[in-house]
């Protein structure tokens, strides 16, 4: 809404700076965070007025109980904060008429109302199993394809969305890949990264810090697809419009660092399936957009390694009868081989700031 001050410049010349996507991002990131930090203390009180607690398991994980036992009881859904913040202050920042916006926020409360439904399914149950692995996967599955079908519908999206762009590639290494793979591709992506994200939210802040990491770097790659000399210079795909996915993301960071205010060791709150597959779509959906698909596995490092850790984990475990890790997702593997819960985060920190900062760099080595 207040990208509409700029038309009264012409009155007031410093309304002006409304126009910029610059000023908009740095306006959003604060609002989003400020936000977060003031509305923290009242949701954590609600939470737990409400017994909206964390669960730890016991009979499947025992060595995870000993670690984690004395969190349960902690609040939980968490996720809602995020959402709200920066939900609140996208519409508040972002230019109102972009579709870009509206697919990414609308593709961001989908996902947490999926993980919403999740944690209460949790609760009401009273254990760590939620909604069935099958029924999350037919949503996410669902609203992908719905989400396929709106891009190659849209006239400023049909194309470009079938193009695969390749990391240090300047053209697209498929040209079109049809609508019916065009679709497998955008469910990849959009499952996959949800996913992986929830797989990380294991330890006090080492989710919401990663996607701090991953949410920044692409708000660099966001302005450089939407900006034509940028683009043009450094043989990436311009994606007209795609610039106010900066704002977005700008926001997303804001958010998260207001989160990780609570969620830090030892955390008064937790995200949940709320918050973890909320981030991972929203992720997913501007990697997508800005034609940065693959490389959220490059940026997206640490959540691919715990992805990573629980199919060979399951794989080895299937058909050799023997685990490759003490224990996963891998960040428990590590707490298990007696790192502390905050050197296991701090470290994970370290390298999903180095997997962002290689991300940000294959726009250049083309």
């Amino acid at each position: 809404m207040l990208y509409y001050l700029h038309l009264l410049g012409f009155w007031i010349s410093e309304l002006r700076v409304f126009k910029y996507i610059t000023v908009r991002t740095l306006g959003g990131a604060a609002t989003a965070f400020l936000l977060s930090v003031i509305l923290g203390p009242w949701l954590i009180r609600q939470l737990k007025r409400l017994k909206v607690q964390q669960y730890v398991r016991k009979e499947e994980a025992p060595p995870l109980h000993v670690l984690h036992g004395k969190k349960e009881g902690t609040p939980t859904m968490g996720g809602l904060l995020i959402i709200g913040s920066v939900t609140l202050s996208t519409l508040l920042w972002a230019r109102p008429t972009s579709s870009f916006i509206w697919l990414t926020l609308s593709t961001f409360i989908f996902m947490g109302a999926v993980g919403c439904m999740d944690d209460s399914a949790k609760l009401k149950g009273k254990s760590a199993a939620g909604l069935s692995a099958r029924a999350k996967f037919k949503l996410q599955v669902l609203w992908a394809l719905v989400i396929g079908a709106v891009l190659l519908w849209l006239p400023e999206t049909r194309m470009q969305v079938r193009e695969l762009m390749v990391p240090f590639l300047k053209a697209p290494a498929v040209v079109d890949m049809g609508i019916v793979l065009t679709l497998i591709f955008i469910t990849l992506i959009v499952v996959g990264a949800s996913n992986a994200v929830n797989l990380t939210d294991g330890l006090d802040g080492l989710a919401i810090g990663c996607s701090s990491s991953v949410a920044l770097a692409y708000l660099v790659m966001a302005y450089v697809a939407g900006h034509r000399p940028f683009a043009e210079y450094l043989f990436v795909p311009y994606v007209p419009g795609c610039g106010e996915l900066t704002v977005f993301c700008g926001c997303l960071l804001g958010g998260c660092l207001g989160f990780l205010w609570y969620n830090c060791h030892p955390a008064q709150v937790f995200m949940g399936d709320t918050g973890s597959l909320a981030l991972g779509g929203a992720l997913a959906m501007v990697a997508i957009l800005t034609k940065q698909e693959l490389v959220l596995v490059i940026v997206g490092g640490v959540f691919v390694m715990e992805a990573m850790s629980v199919i060979l984990q399951v794989a080895s475990f299937k058909l050799r009868g023997k685990r490759i890790f003490a224990m996963a997702p891998i960040h428990h593997h590590f707490e298990l081989r007696k790192w502390s819960e905050t050197q296991v985060t701090i470290r994970f920190w370290i390298l999903s700031i180095l997997f962002a900062l290689l991300g940000i760099a294959t726009l250049k080595i083309r």
